[in-house]
């Protein structure tokens, strides 16, 4: 299955999708040595973001985010790819700087996407595609 959003940030990766109802700061919510969720509270929270198609609906927090994105890509440790529900600064930001593939605006919703099947983004084409 194909589906077709908005590209973010160029490139093509694929991992295992990790999926979130809730917004996440990148900023004292992920440890960019090993990519784990530690925002109190957050439905993640002790999960790895690392190697996977992260969906969550859209960040927040501090623009010090993006340095953390690029942090996690340096270290090894940032998601493969990034879909959002709507794109906001700080994660398209970080996704450039840590050239991680990004999509948003998908033509489904991010609790219809399949959590835990291997996911393919094309944040140049715009598009997320799993086998159905």
């Amino acid at each position: 299955m194909i589906v077709k959003g908005r590209g973010i940030a160029r490139g093509v990766a694929s991992g295992k999708l990790l999926v979130s109802d809730a917004p996440l700061s990148f900023l004292s919510g992920v440890d960019p040595e090993t990519g784990v969720i530690m925002e109190e509270g957050h439905p993640l929270q002790g999960q790895s973001i690392a190697g996977t198609v992260f969906a969550f609906p859209y960040g927040k927090g501090s623009t010090v985010g993006s340095y953390i994105m690029y942090a996690l890509s340096r270290n090894e440790k940032a998601p493969a790819a990034i879909i959002n529900t709507e794109a906001e600064p700080i994660i398209a930001t970080g996704a450039i700087m840590g050239g991680i593939p990004m999509v948003d605006r998908l033509e489904v919703a991010l609790a219809d996407l399949p959590d835990g099947t291997e996911v393919t983004v094309d944040g140049d084409e715009g598009t997320a595609a799993w086998d159905a």
